[in-house]
């Protein structure tokens, strides 16, 4: 007569395989983060930081008005491609105002500067690798879609300086710089939708998580924006 396998063990030795399973696939798919494509600093990084260069941008120190423009909140985390947190990661942002002004001596165009912007922020993530700011959503600016400039920086990577778009902006068709990233889905992962909040008054936001190299290097760096960055 055959031997009948012992249906308690069987179950046991079939929930360790499915525990092993369990495990080894979101280990798998973490390893599966791409990187957040690289994209130029651009003619407007601040020559001259703001003395205000808080994670709000839509209010200046000393000043009492709000920014014009839709008010956002821009939050994310800085990951990398193993979906690990980068803590005492600096980031940066710059964009221009709501008028399509940027706060830079170098943009002589005539329209007017809105001086309730703050026009560049920063901050340091934490433990999590989380980052928030209050800004507003961008708008075009002459030839460029609506963006906002990225630098992240920090000591054990080189930087990284991308930019982050707005899904369904018409603009988008015609960048120079977001058609430039040849391979669509990396060209996907800087068009980031902004979405009202729930209830009622609610501000946009946008998340826009940030994957660095795990080796912690993007080829070859930024040299104008590590010496400007020097200087301020």
């Amino acid at each position: 007569m055959a031997q009948q396998t012992d249906p308690t063990r069987r179950q046991i030795l079939r929930a360790m395989l499915l525990a092993v399973v369990g495990v080894q696939v979101p280990a798998a798919a973490a390893a599966q983060l791409l990187r957040t494509p690289p994209q130029s600093r651009g003619p407007f990084y601040p020559t001259q930081l703001p003395l205000d260069r808080d994670n709000d941008l839509v209010t200046v120190a000393g000043r009492s008005g709000i920014a014009k423009g839709e008010i956002t909140d821009v939050v994310g985390r800085i990951l990398n491609e193993r979906d690990r947190p980068i803590p005492t990661a600096r980031v940066e942002i710059w964009q221009c105002d709501a008028n399509g002004r940027y706060h830079h001596a170098g943009d002589r165009r005539n329209v007017p500067m809105d001086p309730n912007f703050q026009g560049y922020g920063q901050l340091v993530t934490g433990p999590d690798g989380a980052y928030r700011f209050r800004t507003i959503k961008p708008v075009p600016y002459p030839g460029r879609a609506p963006h906002i400039h990225f630098a992240i920086s920090g000591p054990d990577f080189e930087p990284l300086i991308t930019q982050m778009y707005v899904a369904g902006a018409p603009e988008n068709e015609r960048d120079f710089l977001l058609n430039g990233i040849p391979d669509a889905a990396a060209r996907q992962r800087l068009i980031i939708p902004f979405e009202r909040a729930p209830g009622p008054g609610g501000d946009l936001v946008a998340r826009f998580d940030v994957v660095l190299a795990s080796d912690g290097r993007f080829g070859r760096p930024d040299r104008e924006y590590e010496r400007i960055r020097a200087r301020v």
